[in-house]
C-alpha cells in the first residue's frame, strides 16, 4: 500500500489527514489539564494524578490486543500505586501510556472509537503531562486569587 506523508491510516483502509491542529490541540489539552490540576495542593495533586494514571491504564481494555491489554493494565496499576508517593513513577506511567497509544493508533483501534486520531492525539498529550510529572508537577503560575486558601 502506498503511504503519503501527513496521512495517518485508520484500520489500513481509511486515510485521515494529520495537520497542525491534530498536533497542536493535544498539547493545548495537556497544558489545560496541567493548569487545572496545579490548583490542587499537595499531596492531593499527586494522589489525583495517580488515580488518573490508573484510569488511563484501563482505557484500552477491550482494545483488540487480547491478553496484552490485561498485562498493560497491571503494569499501569503498579505505576499508579507507586505514584502515590512518586511523581517520577506517574511520569513513567504516562510515557508507557503514550507508547500504548502509538501501538493502538498503528493497530487501528483508537481510544475513542469514533475519532480515528484520538490515540494519535493521546500519544502527543501524554508526554507533555509526563514531563510535568518528571519535574515534580510544579504549580501553574495562577493569580493568587484563584488559589485556595489553606485552613
Amino acid at each position: 500500500m502506498l503511504r503519503f506523508p501527513g496521512i495517518a491510516w485508520y484500520n489500513s483502509r481509511v486515510a485521515v489527514a494529520i495537520g497542525f491542529a491534530e498536533i497542536a490541540a493535544p498539547i493545548v489539552v495537556a497544558l489545560l489539564f496541567i493548569a487545572a490540576v496545579s490548583l490542587f495542593r499537595e499531596p492531593n495533586r499527586r494522589n489525583f494524578m495517580a488515580v488518573m494514571l490508573a484510569g488511563a491504564g484501563a482505557a484500552y481494555l477491550n482494545g483488540g490486543l487480547g491478553k496484552w491489554e490485561f498485562l498493560f493494565t497491571a503494569v499501569m496499576t503498579y505505576c499508579a500505586y507507586k505514584g502515590l508517593s512518586s511523581y517520577k513513577m506517574i511520569g513513567a506511567g504516562w510515557m508507557l501510556h503514550s507508547g500504548w497509544d502509538v501501538v493502538h493508533h498503528l493497530y487501528g483501534t483508537p481510544i475513542i472509537p469514533f475519532l480515528p486520531l484520538s490515540s494519535f492525539g493521546c500519544a502527543i498529550c501524554d508526554p507533555v503531562i509526563a514531563l510535568w510529572c518528571f519535574f515534580d508537577a510544579p504549580s501553574f503560575p495562577w493569580p493568587q486569587r484563584l488559589k485556595t486558601e489553606r485552613p
